[in-house]
């Protein structure tokens, strides 16, 4: 169910300092960029700032050592601390007249747990979520950054996280596949996925007000797909 106290102000609207969703989350492969996206929002709209907080993780660099061994144990302290997070943040969401970003939603917690868990421990995952997944309320607008999988491993690269340096091409293809198979099936929230190719909105200003612009148009429940080329023009929606 979303909570819409503020309602999204879409006819004639300028850019403003309004920002037009009470709660709205931004989402992406590893190395997408959806952290410093939001955290440009937040700060142009005095938003408030959910990040997640993956460095805190401590089984997440014996993870990428060795998976097979360390799954469960990095996938049950993401959903944990998680939910504690956004429980903390959201449980009463209604109260604040302040907008929320977040780099986030907790369903990516079920995403990379399928992929990276064995079938016996993935259905006690999956029970575990459900439970903790009930009281959430549902982003007004789920925005998915994606970008090709050479790119991402590109970015990766670029940041220079030691434990992040070997994660291989196919992980990245994975991950990306379990977001777009659950994008399609979700038909409760608004979707927008925008293409980004290698445009850097992080560096250069016109990239950033084109993608920012498309958070402004009025987007119903389902999928929704923009390209944000490199020149940063925007090329029309998919039939």
């Amino acid at each position: 169910m979303h909570n819409r106290q503020q309602k999204p102000n879409f006819g004639g609207m300028s850019q403003t300092n309004t920002f037009p969703y009470q709660f709205i989350a931004v989402e992406g492969n590893i190395g997408a960029g959806k952290t410093t996206f939001t955290q440009q929002l937040a700060a142009e709209y005095g938003c408030r700032l959910i990040l997640e907080q993956f460095a805190d993780n401590p089984f997440l660099p014996l993870f990428y050592d060795n998976a097979e061994r360390y799954a469960f144990s990095v996938e049950l302290f993401f959903m944990t601390e998680r939910h504690k997070q956004l429980q903390d943040q959201l449980a009463q969401i209604h109260l604040f007249q302040q907008s929320v970003i977040a780099d986030y939603v907790f369903v990516k917690t079920l995403l990379f747990a399928k992929n990276n868990l064995k079938e016996e421990e993935y259905r006690l995952f999956q029970r575990l979520f459900y439970i903790l997944n009930a009281s959430f309320p549902k982003p007004d607008l789920l925005v998915y950054l994606h970008r090709p999988v050479e790119q991402l491993l590109k970015n990766i690269r670029k940041r220079g996280r030691e434990y992040e340096q070997d994660i291989p091409q196919e992980y990245l293809e994975q991950i990306q596949k379990a977001y777009l198979d659950y994008f399609r099936a979700e038909s409760g929230v608004p979707i927008l996925i925008v293409e980004l190719e290698d445009a850097d909105f992080a560096n250069e200003a016109q990239v950033y007000e084109a993608l920012k612009s498309l958070l402004f148009e009025n987007y119903q429940p389902g999928l929704h797909y923009r390209q944000l080329a490199v020149n940063t023009s925007l090329q029309p929606e998919r039939p």
